[in-house]
């Protein structure tokens, strides 16, 4: 099918930002307005908060089909308690090619690579108004916690999804 994953270094923070700028806005102004999706997108994809996350763990896959980037996605460690636990950061499709079943094969890789380092779970967090939820019901996530997350002067009202990994 074509389909092959890179972990991404920094030099490929530019076409990181332009997946996530396809996405990024279609997905969460609809919900949050205008102005928080704005402030959000640039506090966390701006180059050097790219770059930063690369530092501080984020490991960031990228999905190709043939030669185009169609989907990142990013996992760090989320604690070492005695079931260790990953957690899927972001996981951005380019939305003309969603419902292809990439997501999916995104997802499956990224539990590869998580399982390899001995994950137990991963878990994410997900606006609880994203349509996303089901998509994440579908591949085996379920809501195990309500969070209010402040971030600057708005909240993140998500629910902390996990899927234990076999």
């Amino acid at each position: 099918m074509g389909i092959i994953y890179q972990i991404a270094t920094h030099k490929d923070i530019k076409v990181i930002r332009e997946i996530a700028n396809k996405t990024w806005f279609v997905t969460y102004e609809p919900i949050l307005g205008k102005e928080q999706p704005k402030y959000m997108f640039d506090e966390i994809y701006s180059e050097s908060a790219l770059l930063e996350q690369m530092q501080e763990g984020q490991t960031f896959i990228l999905q190709y089909l043939y030669n185009e980037v169609l989907a990142f996605a990013s996992y760090s460690l989320k604690s070492y308690e005695k079931e260790l636990t990953y957690k899927l950061n972001k996981l951005y499709l380019d939305p003309s090619f969603q419902g292809g079943g990439y997501g999916k094969k995104l997802i499956s890789e990224v539990e590869k690579h998580v399982k390899a380092l001995g994950a137990k779970n991963l878990d994410l967090n997900v606006n609880r108004h994203n349509k996303a939820i089901d998509f994440y019901k579908k591949n085996g996530f379920t809501i195990i916690e309500e969070v209010d997350i402040p971030f600057g002067p708005y909240f993140m009202n998500d629910f902390i999804m996990r899927k234990v990994l076999v």
